[in-house]
C-alpha cells in the first residue's frame, strides 16, 4: 500500500502548485482518480483482511462482503476495479489484489448462468488486457462457452434467469431476457477476438439483434423483461423485475441498453447499433424528468418524484457509454458525460476519504421492488465511475 499512497502525495504536491481558478479538465480527471485511489485502497486493506469481495453495506451499516462460495453477478466488479487502478497506478499491490480476488469464483466460469459476462469480463478481461496472462484468457473463453451454452437460435437471444426456482418462478416467464443481458456480450465479442471463433460473435450480434427488435418502446425506452416462447421464438410478455411497472422506464435498465449498443457498434462498426445508440441517449438527456444535474431517478416513471431515490450507478453506466460515444460521434455527447462526472465526483455523491465503508460513490440503488440496496454504494457503480474517468483521461489526453 507505500506505493500507493507515495503516488498519492506526489499527486497532492502537482494540485497544491496549481492554483484553483487554472484547473484544466485534465486536472479535476486527476484530482478524481487519485481520490478514488486512496478511498479503494482502504476497501482493498479491509477486503484484503476479510478475505472476500465487498458488494454493498449492509442494513446494519456493515460491509456486505462475497466469499465466492455462492454464485453472485457482482463478484467481478471489484477485481475489475482493482485492473483499472492498476492501469492508473501501475502499482503492483492493485493488480496482485485483482488476481487474488477474481481467484475466489474462478469455478463460476463453468456455470449455466447469463451474468458470466458481467463476472469474468471486468474481471479477467482486464486482466488478460492488461498482462497477458494466458490463464486468464482460458478462462475467458470457458465463461463464454458456458455464456453460449445459453442460447436459443430459434429465439434468437441468451436465456437470462431460470425459471424453477427463487422468485423468478413466481412470474410465470419460460425464456425471460433482461435488457441487462447486452452487457454480457462483451466477453464473447472478446473471445471471438482473441479465438478466431466465429460462433461467439454470431451469438452476440443475434442477441443484440433480437433485443434491438423488442425491448424498445416508440420513444426508444426499453422494457426489463422480454419473455419469449422457446418454442416459437415469439416474444409474449413485456413485464420488469426492477423497475416500478411492466410500463416504466427502470433508470438503470436504459443505462444498459445504451452502454451495451455503443459497445456492438465497437465490435461491429454496425449503424444500425449507433443509430440505436443515439436514440437511447436522446431519451436519457432529455427526459423532462430528469433532475437539474442528471443524477436519475431509480425510475423515470416513480411515483414519488421528485422525492424518489436517485440511482448513481445509472449515472456512472451513462457516462462511461457516452465517453466512449464520444470517439465515434466526436462533439456531440462529451459535454454531457464530462459534467455527469463531475457531478459524481462532487460531494453530494462522492464519499470523504475513509467514509462510506470506503466505497467511492453514494446513493446507489439496487432493487426498489425487491426492497434492497436502496440508497447504498454498489461495488458496480465504483467501476463504472472509474471506467468513465480512465476513458475521459485518455480521451483527454488524445485530443491535447
Amino acid at each position: 500500500m507505500k506505493k500507493v499512497f507515495n503516488l498519492l502525495l506526489s499527486g497532492i504536491t502537482i494540485f497544491s502548485m496549481v492554483c484553483c481558478d487554472s484547473i484544466t479538465p485534465q486536472d479535476a480527471n486527476l484530482e478524481h482518480l487519485q481520490h478514488a485511489v486512496e478511498q479503494t485502497s482502504l476497501l482493498l486493506a479491509d477486503a484484503g483482511q476479510k478475505g472476500a469481495i465487498p458488494r454493498t453495506i449492509k442494513p446494519d451499516g456493515s460491509t456486505h462482503y462475497i466469499t465466492g462460495e455462492k454464485f453472485d453477478w457482482t463478484e467481478g466488479f471489484f477485481p475489475g476495479t482493482c485492473w483499472y487502478l492498476y492501469e492508473f497506478t501501475k502499482d503492483a499491490v492493485w493488480k496482485d489484489g485483482a488476481a487474488k480476488f477474481q481467484k475466489l469464483y474462478e469455478p463460476h466460469k463453468d456455470w449455466s448462468y447469463h451474468d458470466v459476462g458481467f463476472i469474468f469480463n471486468c474481471s479477467y478481461g482486464n486482466g488478460y488486457r492488461l498482462t497477458g496472462d494466458e490463464a486468464f484468457k482460458q478462462v475467458m473463453i470457458d465463461a463464454a462457452n458456458s455464456l453460449v451454452g445459453r442460447f436459443n437460435p430459434v429465439v434468437g437471444a441468451i436465456k437470462s434467469w431460470d425459471v424453477d426456482k427463487g422468485w423468478q418462478a413466481t412470474r410465470g416467464w419460460t425464456y425471460p431476457v433482461i435488457i441487462d443481458n447486452m452487457m454480457n456480450l462483451e466477453l464473447l465479442f472478446e473471445v471471438h477476438l482473441i479465438t478466431g471463433d466465429r460462433k461467439y460473435y454470431d451469438v452476440a450480434v443475434a442477441h443484440a439483434n433480437t433485443t434491438m427488435a423488442n425491448h424498445f418502446r416508440d420513444d426508444y425506452s426499453s422494457y426489463h423483461v422480454i419473455d419469449y416462447n422457446p418454442e416459437t421464438g415469439e416474444a409474449v410478455r413485456k413485464h420488469t423485475a426492477q423497475g416500478f411497472s411492466h410500463e416504466s422506464a427502470w433508470a438503470r435498465g436504459q443505462a444498459w441498453g445504451l452502454y451495451g449498443y455503443v459497445m456492438c457498434y465497437r465490435y461491429t462498426k454496425d449503424k444500425a447499433y449507433l443509430d440505436m445508440v443515439e436514440k437511447i441517449a436522446n431519451y436519457i438527456m432529455h427526459h423532462p424528468k430528469m433532475p437539474e444535474d442528471n443524477i436519475p431517478y431509480w425510475d423515470y416513471n416513480a411515483p414519488d418524484i421528485p422525492n424518489a431515490p436517485r440511482d448513481v450507478s445509472a449515472a456512472t453506466i451513462t457516462a462511461s457509454a457516452l465517453i466512449e460515444l464520444d470517439a465515434y460521434i466526436p462533439g456531440k455527447y462529451y459535454d454531457y458525460a464530462a459534467k455527469l462526472i463531475d457531478t459524481l465526483a462532487s460531494p453530494s455523491y462522492t464519499a470523504t476519504i475513509g467514509d462510506n465503508n470506503y466505497f467511492i460513490l453514494k446513493h446507489s440503488v439496487g432493487s426498489i421492488p425487491h426492497k434492497n440496496e436502496i440508497d447504498v454504494p454498489l461495488n458496480y457503480a465504483d467501476y463504472y465511475y472509474i471506467e468513465a474517468l480512465l476513458r475521459q483521461r485518455n480521451r483527454n489526453t488524445k485530443n491535447k
